[in-house]
């Protein structure tokens, strides 16, 4: 079994206080402590927030708008398992089109700040881990209460079986 941590649009700078960032990075780290690979989906800013989630666990991450990171690609992609997966900032336009010219099976991406674990019409898997600093509520529906935003990441198991797991997990703050 392979156990993903996914997150992104971070946000952290050197210009925010050390406290409110120990804060989650201590949170994350218990989060991840067992995780086999950190994903992260854009938006990191500084280095130093990788470096801390590399010592973690290795992690591979994409760039994002507001990245000051050098050589941080737009788009990654990779196998595990059954699956393939990729990972970029932010969700394209037409998905069908991205899904069947790359192939793959599973999207990260980030940027909108609002956790998603949803099955796609044409039998794909879109992931976003929403943000763990800077949450954005869901939009309203009908019949239920006014959403609350919550900072959150995600974890992902494929399991030996290529049977996939996947759970948003809030952060306490």
């Amino acid at each position: 079994m392979v156990k993903y941590g996914i997150i992104s649009d971070t946000h952290f700078s050197s210009k925010d206080k050390p406290e409110e960032f120990n804060l989650i990075i201590n949170q994350i780290k218990e989060i991840f402590q067992d995780v086999d690979e950190i994903v992260h989906a854009g938006d990191i800013c500084e280095d130093f927030v990788l470096k801390e989630l590399d010592a973690i666990s290795p992690t591979r991450a994409i760039a994002g708008e507001c990245d000051q990171i050098e050589n941080l690609p737009k788009f990654l992609e990779f196998s595990s398992g059954k699956y393939r997966i990729g990972i970029i900032h932010e969700q394209p336009k037409n998905l069908k089109i991205f899904f069947q010219k790359k192939k793959l099976h599973i999207l990260i991406f980030g940027h909108t700040h609002q956790p998603l674990i949803k099955g796609t019409a044409f039998n794909t898997l879109l992931i976003n881990p929403g943000s763990p600093t800077q949450p954005i509520a869901p939009p309203l529906k009908k019949g239920f209460k006014e959403p609350i935003a919550r900072p959150s990441v995600i974890t992902m198991n494929i399991d030996e079986n290529n049977i996939l797991s996947t759970y948003v997990i809030n952060l306490k703050v």
